[in-house]
């Protein structure tokens, strides 16, 4: 088992804590904690960059190398977008990506090939999720006007990211070998 297949169960593991933790009576929305959101957001969008320089790197597909760069040039201003508003708050971000990230670009720098392209689509596939998940909960139900505002403006372009890059991730789902899946 690669350490990309480890990493996966950890990536569905934290966005089935996102959406299990909002998923509330629809008659009753519990507020989030916006410094929280905020440091999730900029957690995101650094390991967002970070994993996406080494898809500009290391894919092999055009496609992949293509989505990679948008990655960039869109979470680079996102990030931008965010530390500006934060800063205006006084929200602390980090400046640096988390372990989880870390051990993502380590795993993902150990392949090669068709292997890198088809671990890092589904990376990336469980990376927007995740963000969609945490943009909409923010979005929704936030209690800072700017940072619901950031959010709601945000979230079309990750929507699209994730877009963007499910139905690359399902072809290399569909041609994984079977004792891979």
């Amino acid at each position: 088992m690669t350490m990309i297949h480890k990493l996966i169960p950890a990536l569905l593991g934290s966005l089935l804590v996102v959406s299990t933790s909002f998923a509330q009576d629809s008659t009753q929305k519990m507020a989030v904690n916006d410094s929280l959101f905020a440091a999730a957001a900029a957690d995101s969008g650094l390991s967002e960059v970070a994993i996406s320089q080494l898809g500009v790197e290391r894919a092999t597909n055009s496609e992949l190398k293509q989505f990679s760069q948008r990655m960039i040039a869109d979470h680079n201003r996102l990030n931008q977008e965010l530390t500006s508003v934060a800063s205006q708050k006084g929200i602390p971000l980090p400046r640096t990506t988390d372990a989880r990230a870390q051990f993502c670009a380590q795993s993902l720098a150990g392949l090669s090939s068709e292997e890198f392209d088809r671990c890092y689509a589904k990376a990336q596939l469980l990376a927007h999720m995740e963000a969609v998940a945490t943009f909409e909960a923010e979005a929704e139900r936030g209690q800072d006007r700017d940072l619901r505002a950031l959010a709601s403006k945000a979230l079309p372009l990750i929507k699209e990211h994730l877009s963007m890059i499910k139905p690359i991730a399902m072809r290399y789902e569909k041609s994984a070998p079977s004792s891979e899946r």
